[in-house]
């Protein structure tokens, strides 16, 4: 169900490669592309911090320090689909999950995030109906 985790450099880990090039993140589901800097759990520069996932990150392009950087995306931890962290795409609850996957099993999920999820829908329609 996963795929390998080969190749293309994005600093100190590597790159799957399904990424449209080296150093470039694409969201699978928005088409959001960005520079990627690093893929992983320590972020280079970042000192004591542990990303509680493996995750898509770049240096932070408002502040000249570089030891900030953004998250910007990782895998969804059922599908493997690269994702952005876009309230549009992805969820993190304990791993990250794309939006169709979380739809797909939203049973599996706490009563609170169904009830998020059913108030976001509900937002849309109201805006699209408008």
């Amino acid at each position: 169900m996963h795929q390998s985790e080969e190749s293309m450099n994005c600093d100190e880990e590597q790159v799957p490669k399904s990424e449209p090039g080296p150093g470039v993140f694409e969201c699978s589901l928005c088409g959001l592309r960005a520079p990627c800097n690093y893929y992983g759990q320590k972020p280079p520069n970042a000192r004591s911090i542990v990303l509680l996932e493996k995750c898509y990150t770049m240096n932070d392009p408002f502040i000249s320090q570089k030891d900030r950087f953004l998250t910007i995306g990782s895998h969804c931890s059922l599908c493997n689909k690269i994702v952005c962290v876009g309230q549009e795409c992805s969820l993190f609850y304990t791993k990250r999950f794309c939006i169709p996957c979380v739809k797909k099993y939203i049973e599996q999920f706490p009563e609170e995030i169904q009830s998020d999820l059913r108030k976001k829908k509900h937002q849309q329609n109201t805006q699209s109906s408008s």
